[in-house]
Parts: C-alpha cells; structure tokens; sequence
C-alpha cells in the first residue's frame, strides 16, 4: 500500500540549474569593496585593498558563472557574466598595473590612462544596458546604475572632482543591494520557493 501512495505522489520539481547562483555573490561582494574604497573606508592612497576580493572571488566568479551559462547554451546570460568578469579583471589589471608600474605609463599619463580604460566601459555597459531592455526591469535598473557609476568615476577622475567618486561608491552601493535582492530571489527559486518580483520590462 505504501509503495502504491509512493508511485502515485507527484515528483517534485527540480529547478533549472542557474549560473547567477555564483554570478550574482561574487559580483556583490566586488561591489561592496569597491563601493567602500570610493566612500573613503580606506585611504585613497590605498586603492588597491579592494583586489584581494576583486581578482580572485569576483573576477574569477563571474568567469565560472559565464562558463556555467555556455554549458547551459544560455547565450545572453553567458555574455552578461563574461563582460562583466573582463572589467573586473580589466580594472584589477589597471590598479596594479598603474601601482607598480607594470605598463611602462608615467605618472603624467596616468589620468589619461584612467579616462581611456572609464570610457571604453562606460560605452560598453552602455550598450549592455540596451541591450537588456526586454529583461525583467530589475536587470536594466542594475546596469544602468553601473553605467551611472562608472560615468561618475569618469567626471572625477578626468575632472579632478573626488566628490563624484564619492557619489559613485553611494550608487554602487544601491546596486551592491539591488543585486542582493535578484540573489535571493534566484536563491529562492533554486530551492523550491517562489522567484521574486523583478519588474515589467521596459520593451516587450
């Protein structure tokens, strides 16, 4: 008798496999180092305190969860993760390369060389900003508070106005939480519980 109850029970639903499940950690605790070194945690001489997070949980993270995405054949999820593990390693190479001298760059090229590496991102998260239009709204509100950032960043450091890199480390604090808030959600629907309200997408 019990083995027929057995057969007859419904099997339970397994969720989906989801890379965000390392994507979206890895990015928050990258956020929160970043955000408290633009606040003024550390000194501003000390700029580099946040690669200890950076390069091997964050950049390495977002690169397992891009790879994750390929096996999966989830293509837009893959690109998301893959461009955001090439600017958090990209922005590791630049702090420890402009530190210690590693690109050959004097020390009057240096700001210069900060406004190339901001702009060239700002254009690209940008685009992938755009580019996420027709997701829940919660991704595109997250991308473009770190297209916002990055273009605060930009003005301080081209314009040599510290309180814009301030503000910059405020808003990516909001976006540290924002991307909290899309973890729990895929954590919840990773474990049998319900997803949570992302938004409508701004073009459907």
């Amino acid at each position: 008798m019990a083995t027929e109850v057995a057969n007859e029970a419904p099997a339970r639903a397994v969720p989906e496999s989801d890379p965000a499940l390392i994507g979206l950690p890895t990015f928050i605790v990258g956020a929160l180092a970043l955000a408290l070194v633009q606040t003024g945690y550390v000194p501003a001489d000390a700029v580099g305190a946040s690669m200890a997070i950076i390069v091997p949980a964050t950049g390495v993270g977002q690169f397992v969860a891009a790879l994750w995405a390929v096996a999966l054949g989830q293509g837009a999820v893959a690109a998301v993760f893959g461009v955001f593990s090439g600017f958090w390693f990209s922005y590791a190479a630049l702090v420890l390369g402009l530190t210690h001298g590693w690109f050959g760059i004097s020390d009057d090229a240096a700001i210069a060389t900060q406004g190339l590496f901001l702009v060239a991102w700002v254009v690209t998260i940008g685009v992938l900003t755009l580019g996420t239009l027709r997701l829940p709204a919660a991704f595109t509100l997250l991308f473009a508070l770190i297209t916002v950032a990055l273009a605060l960043v930009l003005y301080g450091t081209v314009a040599g106005q510290p309180a814009a890199i301030t503000t910059a480390g405020y808003v990516a604090f909001v976006f540290a939480g924002l991307g909290i808030y899309l973890f729990i959600g895929a954590l919840s629907t990773a474990t049998g519980g319900k997803p949570l309200p992302l938004g409508r997408p701004v073009l459907s």
